[in-house]
């Protein structure tokens, strides 16, 4: 037996060896096969050179290294539009059946028939081994049952109070229902004056009557809107009890105490800051729906408020914007990461599929962009969905300065005519300043605080 063949064997012994966690000393027919492929080799070369530094960058450099890794980014897309495609197969058909009947189906949650109840009981007796053909009706009866449930309304659900839903609210409700069927989360992003409120509102109602899960819930919302969603929820679901936590310290410890710790509630109201603040708190529940209005305050991964909202326990995950794309891809991509984060896992490989830059540019980019986010996000406008609202007619009447409304303007350029004159020299920030006191002027000149000593005129006068 040659010597090279012999090396051959002690490496295969060496490499079971190693795997099975030994540390036996390495053979020194290693150097014998180094001397020997440098001896075969053309030139003299070594053989054991393809494993430096120097020779993974000139893979780095050959030609076919940027079309492999083309190849791979290729594939890594593929494979995400193979899983939303995916996602559409268990959507699409749900949202495209047109019901001819109301919804029958009784709220609450279903009983369990004797049958089934007896089924469960002896499931864990593994005396009695089922037949083939029992196996196979079993699964039959599984799959009728999984078929069957398609829960979809055709008008407004009778646990809407104080009005009626809208046919494009009754069809985003639809759609809201058969993601959360399907287990997926998503993005309600219509038009601001659409009614995302209560389309939000209804699916919470949806999950209490017909799934008999009423909470909790929490819905995140801007602090100046805290209000205006609770006196919704008492409008049109007064059934769901939903509780606002706003306020001192004192007021908030108390509410905590008395109200979410016994947990007599569903829904829970809160602003982004009071989020931040009592995050002990609220990592202490499992939700099951996670609510947030004004969903690209989390645009930015990095920002506290993203990564305190990352960290809760949360069933199913929902996001309501009017401008589901302000800046740029990667704000998108923030929002689909912390609904999906198994499907958007990568931030670099979602910005070089869609390339940031020209995107917008791109109508087969854009298009590519829709197919990713078909399953995932709803945008409707007004002019699509609102047949019935008149074209807008817009009056524009213009009203000329009052005397002391001309008095402050002349006082605000004269105080600062070095800063105008300063051609291609002026200071941005003293400049942008001047701009905002010359609006405070056109607005109303009681914004201003006025020189010392001077009395304003009594409000609902006339200034002039």
């Amino acid at each position: 037996m040659s010597e090279s063949a012999n090396c051959e064997e002690q490496r295969e012994e060496q490499t079971e060896v190693e795997e099975a966690g030994g540390t036996e000393e390495k053979s020194d027919c290693s150097d014998a096969g180094k001397e020997s492929s440098s001896e075969a080799g053309p030139d003299g070369q070594d053989g054991s050179s393809s494993s430096s530094p120097s020779s993974s960058k000139t893979k780095e450099s050959a030609p076919g290294y940027e079309e492999k890794v083309q190849t791979d980014r290729t594939n890594r897309f593929e494979y995400l539009l193979k899983q939303t495609e995916l996602f559409a197969h268990f959507i699409q058909p749900a949202a495209q059946k047109t019901p001819t009947s109301p919804l029958k189906m009784k709220p609450g949650r279903p009983r369990i028939k004797k049958d089934e109840k007896q089924n469960l009981l002896s499931a864990g007796d593994t005396r009695h081994r089922r037949t083939e053909q029992e196996e196979d009706e079993e699964l039959l009866n599984e799959s009728t049952k999984t078929t069957n449930v398609c829960t979809r309304f055709d008008e407004s659900p009778s646990y809407i109070k104080t009005g009626k839903m809208r046919d494009y609210q009754v069809r985003g409700l639809n759609w809201l229902i058969s993601l959360y069927e399907n287990g997926i989360n998503g993005i309600l992003a219509d038009e601001m004056g659409l009614g995302k409120t209560l389309q939000t509102i209804s699916l919470l109602g949806y999950m209490k009557h017909y799934r008999n899960i009423p909470g909790p819930h929490m819905v995140l919302v801007p602090k100046s809107t805290l209000y205006n969603w609770m006196n919704e929820f008492k409008r049109w679901v007064p059934s769901l009890r939903a509780v606002c936590l706003i306020g001192g310290r004192d007021e908030r410890t108390a509410l905590i105490r008395d109200v979410l710790l016994p947990g007599e509630w569903d829904v829970c109201v809160t602003s982004y800051e009071m989020l931040i603040i009592e995050k002990a708190v609220f990592k202490k529940f499992n939700w099951r729906y996670l609510v947030i209005d004004e969903a690209h305050r989390i645009k930015n991964e990095k920002s506290k408020l993203s990564e305190i909202v990352r960290e809760f326990k949360t069933t199913n995950r929902l996001l309501l914007t009017g401008t589901p794309l302000q800046n740029n891809l990667h704000e998108l991509w923030a929002l689909l990461n912390f609904l999906l984060p198994d499907v958007f896992n990568s931030s670099e490989d979602f910005d070089s599929w869609f390339d940031t830059n020209n995107c917008l540019g791109d109508q087969k980019l854009v298009e590519r962009l829709h197919t990713v986010l078909r399953p995932f996000l709803l945008r409707r406008i007004k002019a699509d969905v609102e047949k019935t609202l008149l074209p807008k007619k817009e009056i524009k009447m213009y009203v000329g300065l009052s005397k002391m409304q001309r008095e402050w303007y002349t006082k605000i350029l004269m105080k600062d005519i070095d800063i105008l004159n300063s051609a291609g020299k002026m200071d941005k920030m003293r400049l942008l300043n001047v701009l905002m006191q010359l609006r405070k002027c056109c607005n109303h000149p009681y914004l201003f605080d006025g020189p010392p000593g001077q009395i304003w005129p009594p409000r609902g006068s006339n200034p002039a």
